[in-house]
């Protein structure tokens, strides 16, 4: 496992399982692993433990909370809590943001890969055999809009940017043979067939809102959440 820091050049911690290292401002009483000079960072901010294939992170902060993201995933992070300890990471590959005067500070962590089952697929032909919960065909067209959606957000997880139908024809560059309206027919399909987002709940005066913003806000959401759309599929995009 490595830790690596944001500085120029970055600092590099190596841990072997069982091994941890310390984080924050540090003194000269009190040195810690990984240096983060910022004012606003605890002398003694935290602490990182490897384990056999994941980590272990411990917030020894008062006040802050931390914050833990994925940066390969969409959007994913998970909050470190002051003074919780021992919390474990699920991501191979991390950015921990802690809290400081002048921005956030911040720093790599590169873990061993996770393990996983070997499984073979067993065709069942019974009436009862497992269906796939969103059968989302990646060469249609519908696909090709999905993707072109969740691109700003697979780009940047902190994005904001929930595209319109012209800014996706627009994307698309015309590479499909799409109209407007088709864009719309796709969304609206992949809402109710395909993924079957939920209607969202009445507003107070009675009302929705926009229903074609809230249909693709949660199609990116759904979508990246269970990695429906990944990175590799930006390569399907025009270029």
């Amino acid at each position: 496992m490595v830790i690596q820091g944001a500085g120029d050049p970055p600092a590099i911690v190596n841990l072997a399982p069982g091994d941890s290292a310390t984080f924050g401002r540090g003194t000269a009483e009190l040195p810690v692993d990984l240096a983060l000079p910022d004012a606003g960072v605890s002398r003694l901010a935290g602490a990182i433990t490897a384990v056999e294939d994941h980590w272990l992170i411990s917030n020894l902060s008062r006040r802050n909370t931390y914050v833990v993201r994925n940066p390969e995933g969409g959007g994913e992070f998970v909050k470190l809590a002051p003074r919780r300890l021992d919390m474990p990471v699920p991501f191979e590959f991390s950015q921990v943001f802690l809290p400081g005067l002048q921005d956030s500070c911040s720093f790599y962590v590169f873990a061993s890969q996770h393990l996983y089952a070997d499984h073979h697929e067993r065709p069942d032909g019974t009436a009862d055999a497992t269906r796939m919960a969103f059968p989302l065909d990646e060469t249609a067209k519908y696909f090709l809009v999905l993707v072109a959606l969740c691109e700003p957000r697979l780009r940047d997880p902190s994005s904001p940017v929930i595209r319109t139908v012209p800014e996706i024809l627009d994307r698309l560059g015309g590479t499909c043979d799409l109209t407007r309206s088709a864009v719309n027919f796709h969304i609206d399909y992949l809402a109710r067939s395909k993924l079957r987002v939920k209607t969202p709940r009445l507003t107070a005066d009675g009302g929705e809102g926009s229903k074609a913003d809230w249909q693709r806000a949660a199609l990116i959401s759904l979508a990246l959440q269970f990695d429906l759309v990944r990175e590799e599929h930006l390569s399907l995009l025009p270029r």
